[in-house]
């Protein structure tokens, strides 16, 4: 595993010990920001799954200002640090070990919103939809943010979640890429 692409490319990231996490291969990390960008002019990005960090530092690396990444799993915090050292940067980085759902309340009382979303939940916990709609009603969204979701191929998204609107979905492997765009209502 590894960064492919932007100011860090090419440096190595360690995947978190054990089975449950599944990091982002790096083929379906790059297919996810050619959609994405490929490159950003600044932002802030949110990973409320964050297991290895690999898809915030990738955004990072790619121009991204500021990540938030949470992860409720001690391994997974662990790891996340490990692989934000590799950066040389970390305050560009936020790690918060908590429950998504409690961290995302700690993140409204705090002011804060985002750019760039990624959800990369356990395929077998997956609420994407009550989260996204979670976003939006916290007002931790800004307008036109570009929300990521992996699943696995049996998961069905709809085209359509609130101010969400579906922009693309592909397939790759069992993993399936839902992206979708928030337009402020």
């Amino acid at each position: 595993m590894r960064i492919v692409a932007g100011e860090y490319g090419g440096r190595r990231l360690r995947a978190v010990p054990g089975m449950k996490t599944r990091p982002t291969t790096d083929k379906v990390k790059e297919a996810v920001f050619n959609v994405l960008g490929p490159y950003f002019d600044g932002g802030q990005s949110l990973d409320l799954f964050a297991g290895s960090g690999g898809l915030s530092i990738e955004g990072v690396s790619r121009g991204i200002d500021h990540a938030v990444l949470i992860d409720k799993q001690g391994a997974a915090i662990k790891t996340i640090k490990q692989n934000i050292e590799v950066t040389k940067e970390p305050a560009k980085f936020t790690v918060i070990k908590r429950d998504a759902e409690l961290a995302v309340k700690q993140l409204q009382a705090q002011g804060q919103s985002f750019d760039l979303v990624y959800f990369d939940p356990p395929y077998r916990e997956q609420k994407i939809v009550s989260e996204i709609e979670k976003l939006m009603a916290l007002g931790l969204l800004n307008s036109d943010c570009r929300i990521m979701c992996e699943t696995n191929q049996e998961a069905e998204l709809p085209t359509q979640i609130g101010n969400c609107e579906q922009i693309t979905t592909k397939s790759y492997g069992i993993t399936k890429i839902t992206i979708y765009r928030f337009i402020e209502g």
